[in-house]
């Protein structure tokens, strides 16, 4: 990776240098200046490398779950990732504490990648592995993108993250769209397992692209190739940095009741993905091998729906919204959506209305809302980024999954409908607002009082 020059890496230190034709090229998605470009450009295409696999995965793993065990099923089975990661993530800590931060993204992704064959092996075997499936890749999806995003956030300063940002979060975008287009594909060819496949294959490139920006950090010198060889400090574990920090408080409430939201809109889709394929082709086990295509391919083009369209919106709306209002009030865009899409929902529409209400609510989470979330950790701490970050974005998405099973659970006993799952979002989405302006006022009192530019 080029080293970053000085006059880059702050605000108001004098004129930057001539953009060269690959940074005039970048310009309309982001502001990338001279010496940047290549930096970003790789970490861009990790992004998308890394999500590319991760869709894969995932439409496997709706393939799995849903048809061995249901939606409800697929619900109860996000709480048990939550208590795994109590376990987890303080082993995590421990362990990038020995390890700088390179060794510590390669060797977490070939840990996964190397998971993936036994889950062939089972395969092959022909046992069931839906639920086990759907722990481990629900662990896979926050602990991987998570110190991805650590990386990123280490490699550039806040004011260059607050810049360049949207250009990585498009590789996030674009390579869930590709991602979930080549899922519907080898579904339809060749089944699961060739999924499977891919998603390890995209983490073995990941971790070599990570060993280039890596020796590309190191031949440049500078402050950028120093922090390449240093360790985290071996001090507080990620929940003890987060109990001792309320802005890091604040940020886990959000992502958990963000979670909470959006799970719970996704149960009540995957209800009537079932309810259809059900209708289509019976409840019996004669049927199970066509319920199982109708899931996967129903699955694959309303991920690709929602990737194509967080893509557009990465490219062309999160780094104009970055300039105009500022990584604080482009926190409450998503929350108002949200908020909107379930008062919508209150009036039970149809299926296509629920699912186009969840493609807007879904590709707004995975564009400007994501980069939003990774832009919060740009003023904090290298233990921080990496050890708060990895409990935050793990254990609190899976904690907000436990509030939202036991909100299906609760919802089966009773009978609840729609419109009353409906009823309880729009109260979750009201939290998430509140959380947002406490936020939003943390960060203004930070820049008040360090004399930064407010992110």
């Amino acid at each position: 990776m080029t080293a970053l020059p000085a006059r880059a890496t702050s605000v108001g230190a004098g004129p930057a240098p001539d953009k060269g034709w690959l940074e005039r090229l970048l310009s309309p998605i982001a502001e990338v200046r001279s010496g940047e470009a290549s930096s970003a450009l790789l970490m861009m295409t990790t992004m998308f490398l890394a999500l590319a696999g991760y869709y894969l995965l995932k439409t496997a793993r709706e393939m799995f779950i849903l048809v061995e065990g249901g939606a409800e099923v697929k619900s109860y089975s996000s709480a048990g990732q939550a208590v795994m990661l109590l376990l987890i993530v303080p082993a995590y800590s421990a362990f990038a504490s020995r390890v700088n931060r390179t060794q510590l993204v390669q060797w977490v992704m070939l840990f996964f990648a190397g998971n993936l064959l036994l889950f062939l092996l089972a395969l092959r075997l022909g046992l069931h592995i839906g639920i086990v499936y759907f722990l481990w890749l629900g662990i896979f999806n926050v602990v991987v993108i998570a110190q991805l995003w650590s990386f990123a956030a280490d490699l550039f300063t806040e004011e260059q993250g607050k810049r360049l940002f949207p250009l990585i979060g498009v590789g996030s975008s674009l390579g869930a769209w590709i991602g979930a287009l080549r899922a519907g594909q080898l579904v339809e060819a060749v089944g699961a397992s060739r999924l499977l496949v891919g998603g390890a294959a995209a983490l073995v490139i990941c971790v070599l692209l990570v060993r280039v920006i890596d020796r590309s950090t190191r031949s440049a010198g500078g402050p950028q190739a120093a922090k390449a060889d240093q360790k985290l400090a071996a001090g507080p574990s990620g929940f003890r940095l987060i109990l001792g920090d309320r802005y890091l408080l604040l940020i886990g409430l959000l992502v958990l009741l963000l979670n909470v939201v959006n799970t719970s809109g996704e149960y009540l889709f995957g209800r009537y993905v079932i309810s259809t394929a059900e209708g289509l082709y019976g409840a019996g086990p004669q049927g199970a091998a066509a319920r199982q295509q109708f899931v996967g391919e129903s699955y694959s083009r309303y991920f690709s729906s929602i990737s194509l369209a967080g893509f557009l919106l990465q490219l062309f709306v999160v780094s104009r919204l970055f300039k105009f209002l500022g990584v604080s009030k482009s926190l409450f865009v998503h929350p108002i959506v949200a908020l909107t899409s379930y008062v919508m929902m209150l009036r039970a529409p149809s299926f296509e209305a629920i699912r186009l209400l969840k493609i807007a609510d879904n590709s707004i989470n995975y564009s400007l809302g994501n980069t939003t979330m990774q832009a919060l950790w740009l003023p904090t701490s290298r233990e921080t980024k990496f050890k708060a970050k990895q409990a935050i974005d793990s254990f609190c998405v899976r904690a907000g999954d436990v509030v939202q099973a036991a909100v299906v659970y609760t919802g089966e006993l009773t009978a609840l409908s729609v419109t009353g799952f409906a009823a309880l979002n729009v109260m979750f989405a009201c939290g998430w607002l509140a959380v947002a302006a406490g936020l939003r006022n943390r960060l203004h009192t930070r820049a008040h009082e360090t004399g930064r530019s407010e992110l």
